[in-house]
């Protein structure tokens, strides 16, 4: 079915994410940093990183850099908050290759529509 990496320095986000698709068929992983998220990325090679924009230690936009070093192919779909001065956050990540870009709070329904077609467009290409 698809690999997804659920990367979110909140735990309780991290887990409600991981917990409904896991129930969707999905493996999931999950990493609370960016530094660990890199790690999990060489060892597990998943299909979509589903990554927050906003984390202590190195930030998304920083781990979404590094990810496309390591292997272009990993789709990344951004998390934000949306505050108005992360819309150059915004553009930067579809520069740097992001495959989508979803906001917080996190409404389940998106996000599984986001993931899916994120996992079926790499399926397709």
């Amino acid at each position: 079915m698809g690999k997804l990496l659920i990367v979110d320095d909140e735990i309780d986000v991290r887990e409600f994410a991981a917990n409904f698709f896991r129930k969707r068929k999905l493996e999931v992983a999950i990493a609370g940093s960016g530094e660990e998220a890199l790690e999990k990325i060489k060892q597990d090679k998943p299909d979509v990183v589903l990554l927050d924009i906003r984390m202590g230690g190195i930030n998304g936009i920083q781990t979404l850099e590094e990810i496309k070093k390591i292997d272009p192919g990993i789709q990344v779909i951004m998390v934000t908050g949306t505050k108005p001065e992360e819309n150059e956050a915004y553009h930067k990540c579809l520069e740097l290759g992001a495959a989508n870009y979803v906001h917080k709070p996190l409404k389940l329904e998106e996000l599984e529509q986001v993931v899916f077609n994120t996992l079926n467009k790499d399926k397709v290409a």
